[in-house]
């Protein structure tokens, strides 16, 4: 077996570890979900919160009457762990679906099926993690929904979850996107490796998620 240098390993932990604490997903934890990020720039939501995002330079808020809301769907298919359950993934699919829904009717006509004059928004949810506080080191290669990685010594600390998603809305009449988001958002701080992740934990990051979508703002076209 071989093994890195002392250096090698220390830039190595540096560069995973930053990149696991950063506020924005980084491209190593892409799903492939969407069929492009080549386009894919930093900006910021309607919440003042970090985003890679893409929006066509022929969309616009005024060609649609209305929005049609695809259940999340989870990408790739998730695997339950000790610490996030099966039960808790379908509950935060359900949520983030009534969530979007609940604040988008506020904004325009939620319809029950797609008409040539609707916005149509699908999403992924692409990965829940629980990473322990301080170190931030969790998988991200390949981005699934799996409990991270921790050592035993670290079993008492206090554990980060957060949740990945990637979004795009076509439109009704072409099914062509006209408008891209991957973001990732945290959640509440776990007492410990035994507390088991909760809807609860996350329902604020998910309520953001939801009003974003409503103020999004693409700005004039």
């Amino acid at each position: 077996m071989r093994y890195l240098p002392p250096l090698c390993l220390a830039l190595l932990t540096g560069l995973l570890l930053g990149g696991c604490a950063s506020q924005t997903t980084q491209p190593a934890q892409f799903s492939g979900y969407l069929a492009d990020y080549s386009q894919l720039q930093p900006a910021t939501s309607a919440t003042g919160a970090p985003v890679l995002r893409w929006i066509s330079p022929q969309f616009s808020n005024a060609r649609y009457t209305t929005v049609y809301v695809e259940k999340p769907s989870f990408y790739p298919q998730p695997a339950a762990s000790d610490q996030v359950s099966a039960q808790t993934l379908e509950n935060v699919r359900d949520y983030l679906h009534q969530a979007l829904i609940r604040e988008l009717q506020g904004r325009m006509t939620v319809v029950n099926e797609p008409t040539m004059d609707s916005l149509v928004l699908r999403s992924a949810i692409t990965s829940v993690t629980v990473s322990t506080e301080g170190l931030k080191a969790y998988e991200v290669i390949p981005v699934a929904l799996v409990l991270a990685a921790a050592t035993t010594a670290a079993g008492t600390r206090d554990r980060d979850s957060a949740i990945f998603i990637e979004m795009e809305a076509l439109d009704g009449r072409t099914s062509t996107p006209v408008l891209r988001v991957v973001r990732k958002g945290h959640g509440l701080t776990l007492e410990n490796s035994s507390t088991q992740l909760t809807l609860d934990d996350l329902k604020p990051v998910l309520d953001v998620w939801a009003r974003d979508a409503r103020d999004f703002q693409p700005g004039p076209r």
